[in-house]
């Protein structure tokens, strides 16, 4: 099969690149880098199935092209991270709407299947615990940045569905939980890897906000599985499917977790919402997915646990701090059934 994955150098998308490749996958990717890196495939570059280009989805004929060569396109690119996103609404809004908008519309032509990430964002201030697809967004006011990319994420999806409704373009929105793993950097404001690094470098590890608020993450690997195990079904077309773990953890107790793991001395420092983004900053208290309908599609769901993530990317940290980019190597996760006990979630213990 041969793949377009928009957004491609990316974290997510180099990790969809590398098992794309390991199936026997014809790979091209397109991505402008600015936020995606070189350095994410520059050990890809050795294989004849890899394919890059580095521009943008506004270059509408290269866009074309390479969707007219793919049988499958994930589109990944998108504005990331709760910093850009403050910082760059403009951006966030119009990267999100007018590049799904292209993508959907250059494979409109020939019908072919569009992968289109979306975000738990899109659930807002909802405190309907687990999220299921079908629950009502509850967005905060226009006035406050913060929801720009809740709401341009929520319009992606509108139109990817209505692309598969009135054009019959076959589509498949994905929900991600807060993916984590190596490569996944800091500087939009990630959580695991500002910890990660602030817990090998010092001077202290960060908590914005009380550190109360509670996240579900999930090994990039275990949702690359998922997002492959979806294209490959016929059941998952016109349908929007959470991907993540349903284990909780605090923000706190995942800054102890990563202090612990890496035997770090630098102290846990809080920081305000107003003060780390801006004045009025909303966050959700709680972000937890239903994973049935997953279960439903795929046969399983991502089950590594927190602890062995958090070792991947300490892991990941120290060899870029030691100036090798080998990563530390693991099986190919399979998702894995879940049972009536599991699926009902749970909070992570350290």
């Amino acid at each position: 099969m041969r793949s377009l994955i928009t957004g491609g150098a990316g974290f997510i998308g180099s990790h969809l690149a590398e098992q794309l490749i390991a199936r026997g996958d014809d790979v091209f990717i397109l991505d402008d880098l600015s936020t995606g890196s070189v350095e994410n495939i520059r050990h890809l570059k050795s294989s004849s199935r890899f394919h890059y280009v580095f521009d943008s989805l506004q270059n509408r004929h290269l866009l074309a092209e390479l969707v007219d060569e793919s049988e499958v396109v994930f589109h990944l690119a998108a504005a990331v991270g709760v910093r850009l996103i403050v910082e760059s609404p403009v951006r966030t809004i119009e990267t999100n709407v007018n590049g799904t908008q292209m993508v959907l519309e250059a494979a409109s032509k020939k019908k072919k299947l569009v992968f289109t990430a979306s975000t738990s964002e899109v659930y807002g201030k909802s405190d309907k615990i687990p999220f299921r697809e079908d629950s009502d967004l509850v967005l905060g006011p226009t006035t406050k940045g913060r929801w720009s990319y809740a709401a341009s994420k929520a319009l992606d999806e509108f139109l990817a569905l209505s692309y598969w409704k009135e054009k019959k373009l076959p589509v498949i929105v994905a929900r991600f939980f807060n993916t984590v793993g190596p490569r996944q950097t800091g500087r939009y404001g990630m959580v695991l890897p500002n910890f990660v690094a602030q817990a090998l470098g010092g001077p202290a590890i960060t908590i914005f906000g009380s550190g109360q608020q509670s996240r579900c993450f999930c090994d990039v690997q275990d949702c690359v599985q998922a997002i492959l195990r979806l294209v490959d079904s016929d059941l998952a077309v016109g349908e929007v499917v959470n991907i993540g773990s349903n284990q909780e953890v605090t923000i706190e107790a995942l800054a102890q977790m990563v202090k612990q793991r890496t035997a770090s001395s630098s102290p846990i420092t809080y920081v305000p919402y107003d003060e780390a983004y801006e004045p009025g900053f909303e966050d959700m208290l709680r972000r937890v997915p239903s994973l049935e309908k997953l279960q439903r599609i795929t046969g399983g769901r991502p089950m590594t646990p927190l602890h062995s993530i958090v070792d991947r990317v300490v892991a990941y940290f120290r060899n870029k701090n030691a100036g090798t980019v080998v990563e530390t190597e693991r099986p190919l996760p399979v998702l894995v059934p879940a049972n009536t006990e599991a699926e009902a979630g749970g909070t992570v213990a350290l």
